[in-house]
């Protein structure tokens, strides 16, 4: 089994520290997205064997369109696994956005489709629909967006949120760009067993993901379809477990308990289930006390909760050394995640200590394809810190 690495484009910022917001609330960090800083992660997840880079999507980031368009002549493998919101444009125009894409980048497109989970934010890009009717909504569209690039003549589609006309499309995608989808509601169970490639989950412990998994395989077998799974976590990998939770520490150590109350405060109000179980992970950051040891947030071997103090969406994180970060990677993988989609503070050296420690582990295990690495090094060209 090879299993497929995908990393995140920060479109919204970087930072040695963690970032509060997103998801609805404003994010930014003092490394500003910049075009120039962006290339240089895109390069770094290149270099250390990463597939793709999943960008975020709303009002706290940056386009992920137009960010990752501009980046195609940068990379050369490197494939882009761009956040869509349906409802926010018509289905025959995104279609015809990924054919353009696929056409120009060689076929480096993927595509997360977000439904949206805060009603505020949908709000201020005009979209006053709930949540069950967004899912609705977005059922509809990715109906009429699989039928568009199925090539099978015009579609003609009247539903209750979608509705068009002979729609068709001069240039059809080749490839089809692969739909990763991700959601805990039963209404997002639904979509994603109809329409999903690759069903999404955000980092919790193997028990609760196995559950996720069983729950949406069983929804799509009734579909007659058969999905890949994925996961999203960010990591702190280092030669030896001490420095890894020492990192841990210092990023912990960092957070103004003000700015976690304040980020705790709005993501209580959040409609995402997929964010209330992030939050009971941690009891909404109940369970932690300023000053107190990074370790009292592990709720599972190596995996940590304090990311989501602040950050909404994914937040948990592996922690460990590099043997022990692939340990946890391939428990994962046995019980059936054929995706991880990891991300790190700051992500352009976070990538090095992950393509550079974890992976070789991997490849050894037979749970990852070597790295096609121009330049072989034996180190991180980066200081721990």
């Amino acid at each position: 089994m090879s299993l497929r690495f995908h990393w995140f484009l920060p479109t919204y910022g970087d930072s040695r520290n963690l970032m509060a917001g997103g998801h609805g609330s404003s994010m930014s960090g003092d490394r500003p997205a910049s075009l120039k800083y962006l290339n240089q992660i895109g390069a770094a997840a290149e270099d250390n064997g990463f597939e793709s880079v999943l960008t975020p999507t709303g009002a706290w980031c940056e386009d992920a369109w137009l960010t990752t368009a501009m980046m195609i002549d940068t990379t050369e493998t490197l494939k882009f696994l761009v956040a869509l919101r349906p409802g926010l444009l018509s289905p025959t125009l995104a279609a015809q956005m990924a054919a353009t894409f696929q056409w120009q980048s060689g076929g480096r497109l993927l595509l997360n489709v977000v439904t949206g989970g805060e009603d505020h934010e949908q709000r201020r890009f005009g979209d006053f629909l709930d949540k069950n009717e967004r899912y609705a909504r977005c059922g509809e569209f990715l109906d009429v967006t699989r039928r568009l690039w199925a090539n099978d003549g015009p579609v003609s589609f009247d539903g209750k949120y979608i509705k068009v006309e002979e729609a068709a499309l001069q240039r059809h995608p080749d490839p089809v760009p692969p739909i990763f989808f991700g959601g805990s509601s039963p209404a997002a169970g639904t979509v994603a067993s109809q329409f999903a490639d690759t069903y999404l989950t955000w980092g919790e412990p193997a028990s609760a993901v196995a559950s996720k998994i069983a729950w949406i395989r069983d929804l799509a077998e009734v579909q007659g379809r058969t999905l890949d799974y994925g996961i999203r976590l960010h990591v702190i990998s280092r030669d030896t477990s001490e420095q890894a939770w020492a990192e841990a520490d210092r990023l912990l150590s960092a957070l103004d308990p003000k700015a976690i109350a304040a980020a705790q405060e709005s993501l209580s109000r959040s409609v995402s289930e997929g964010q209330r179980r992030m939050r009971e992970l941690h009891g909404g950051g109940d369970a932690y006390t300023a000053g107190a040891d990074a370790r009292s947030l592990e709720i599972a071997p190596n995996l940590w909760t304090g990311v989501g103090l602040v950050r909404g969406g994914a937040g948990t994180a592996l922690v460990g050394s590099h043997e022990e970060v692939a340990d946890r990677i391939a428990e994962y993988s046995s019980i059936g995640l054929d995706h991880f989609v990891l991300s790190g503070y700051p992500h352009l050296e976070e990538a090095y200590h992950f393509g550079e420690g974890v992976r070789p582990i991997l490849e050894k295990r037979g749970l990852a394809r070597p790295s096609a690495r121009d330049n072989a090094s034996t180190g991180t060209p980066f200081v721990s810190r």
